[in-house]
């Protein structure tokens, strides 16, 4: 069984940055993408970033620009680092995988199959 192991969340003031890190084991093959997704209290869980097995970044209108996904094939990991965070970006933020998905997809939570357990982001005025 695949596990995602999250680290990196905390919290910080606006215009802070942070780094989150995922440990990815057994899902660099073709066709595969792990994403970032966020969830705030009252909110419907959303895709963040994604990167495809292509390395073929995804990211929301809404930290495009900000925030910058990366992969270490040889560490197994996964990266999103954010910048210029904003009060609005504070969430429990999720590392997903999946061994296949459609790129043009990978920003939707239902093609993803193993989660990480979330790592907390909070960003104050």
């Amino acid at each position: 069984q695949v596990r995602l192991v999250e680290s990196g969340g905390g919290s910080v003031q606006t215009g802070g940055s942070l780094r989150l890190s995922c440990g990815v084991a057994g899902y660099a093959s073709s066709g595969s993408c792990v994403g970032w997704f966020r969830q705030a209290p009252g909110n419907e869980r959303e895709g963040v970033a994604a990167i495809y097995s292509s390395n073929t970044p995804y990211y929301a209108d809404s930290v495009s620009g900000r925030f910058t996904i990366s992969r270490d094939i040889a560490e197994n990991m996964v990266y999103l680092q954010m910048n210029s965070l904003k009060p609005e970006d504070t969430a429990m933020y999720y590392c997903a995988a999946a061994s296949f998905c459609i790129a043009i997809q990978a920003l939707d939570a239902a093609e993803y199959d193993d989660w990480g357990q979330g790592t907390q982001v909070t960003v104050s005025p």
